[in-house]
């Protein structure tokens, strides 16, 4: 492991997302990340899907074996609403990122330029003008009605002053390889834009701190029913949804697995943390998954990166 910068401060963004509306979402991007500058972070982090939101309980009009026109015509305006990579609103970002000198994560639904396909993807902006992408590889459940798998992009890395940083999207990291794939490549800040508001996901991610040995970021998100345009033509079948569709619950892990900061619920919020980057290579003292805790002759992995 290289030399490390001591001290990354993050920035973790809790926020509702404006749904299905592109240009509304990023001014509210924008904003959050203006208002977090002021504290000048290293990093800033969003939630899964931020642009243009999760639309949690949708199904666009999908059964087995048929399609609602109805649902078609959600769909196209979601597809609308979703980012090009390169396109105007990645030049606004990437300018943002450079005029704060922060690296900045970012979910959001990817349309590809050519195939039309749209990825659930995540994007970190470098201070320097580039950025690294990341399609999450299985999306969940119905997900897949919406989103592919993706093609490309499958564990970029980017290297920073404070150790080389990734991320998994939501369930990906219920994919032992794939956390294992980024461990090999000696991640010491795990991002995880995700909605997993349940309990069972708390012990999952001081788990991962703890098996990797790096700074878990849990960047969830508020979605409240009346999040959702009036004007949907699946408006109907949201009717049941609660008032608070997604409690949140960001927060962030140090590599022993406590709580940096304790989980934020039920409000949109800027989570401010110091991480002291030297307790990932203390801690890997007496375990590392992939170094002298692991048995290559017995076990590896192979990834196909092609």
């Amino acid at each position: 492991m290289k030399d490390i910068e001591k001290i990354c401060r993050v920035a973790l963004v809790q926020a509702e997302p404006v749904m299905f509306d592109k240009k509304a979402s990023l001014e509210k991007t924008l904003k959050y990340i203006e208002e977090a500058s002021k504290k000048d972070p290293d990093l800033i982090v969003f939630p899964e899907l931020f642009i243009p939101g999760y639309p949690i309980g949708m199904n666009f009009g999908f059964s087995m074996g048929k399609r609602s026109e109805g649902g078609r015509k959600d769909w196209l305006r979601y597809y609308n609403a979703s980012l090009v990579e390169g396109g105007e609103e990645f030049q606004k970002l990437i300018e943002a990122s450079k005029k704060t000198g922060a690296y900045i994560s970012l979910g959001f639904s990817e349309r590809d330029p050519v195939s039309g396909t749209l990825y659930n993807s995540n994007v970190i902006f470098e201070p320097q003008g580039t950025y690294k992408i990341h399609r999450k590889l299985k999306p969940t459940g119905s997900e897949r009605l919406v989103w592919g798998d993706a093609n490309k992009n499958f564990f970029p890395i980017t290297e920073t002053v404070f150790g080389p940083i990734g991320s998994l999207i939501c369930w990906e990291s219920y994919m032992p390889l794939a956390r294992v794939a980024l461990y090999e490549k000696g991640i010491t800040i795990y991002i995880s834009p995700n909605t997993n508001d349940n309990p069972e996901w708390q012990a999952t991610i001081q788990h991962i701190a703890i098996e990797g040995k790096c700074f878990f970021i849990n960047a969830d998100m508020i979605v409240r029913s009346s999040s959702y345009p009036r004007d949907l033509n699946e408006i109907e079948a949201l009717k049941d949804l609660p008032s608070l569709v997604c409690r949140g619950g960001s927060c962030i892990i140090d590599p022993y697995g406590h709580y940096l900061t304790e989980p934020v619920w039920d409000k949109e919020a800027i989570i401010y943390a110091d991480l002291d980057m030297t307790l990932v290579a203390a801690c890997k003292m007496e375990h590392d998954a992939v170094g002298h805790y692991a048995r290559p002759d017995v076990l590896e992995l192979r990834v196909n990166d092609k």
